[in-house]
């Protein structure tokens, strides 16, 4: 439970990075509200992460398969612009920005697992 709290969080942090960059990403409320939007939007994420792209996958497994995998990467960017427009508070502005947002919160969600790693490996 303490782990899931803390990719929670990480991923908040990421997402808030994101935001602080000026491209079409923006968290349009202010103080504690901007925070549960940050939570809120992460946890929008990750459970359209965990129910909505397999059964997608699973149907589109030959759209996959033909795509080399770019039909998945194309997924994660259309859900991350599904939660812009889903979550009050919170705007993607295009395909384009919802693509590197995607890239940049998955890579400094990446970066900040890799120095909270478990030690039980």
């Amino acid at each position: 439970m303490r782990n899931w709290i803390i990719r929670l969080l990480v991923s908040a942090i990421a997402l808030s990075m994101v935001t602080l960059l000026d491209h079409g990403i923006k968290i349009t409320t202010h103080g504690t509200a901007a925070a549960t939007t940050v939570i809120t939007v992460v946890i929008v994420l990750a459970l359209a992460n965990s129910i909505i792209r397999p059964i997608v996958m699973f149907f589109a497994w030959p759209v996959n398969c033909l795509t080399f995998g770019l039909f998945g990467f194309a997924l994660n960017i259309g859900l991350f612009w599904l939660a812009g427009s889903v979550v009050p508070g919170f705007k993607v502005i295009g395909p384009w920005n919802a693509m590197i947002g995607f890239l940049v919160m998955g890579l400094i969600g990446s970066v900040l697992n890799f120095f909270l790693a478990d030690g039980k490996k």
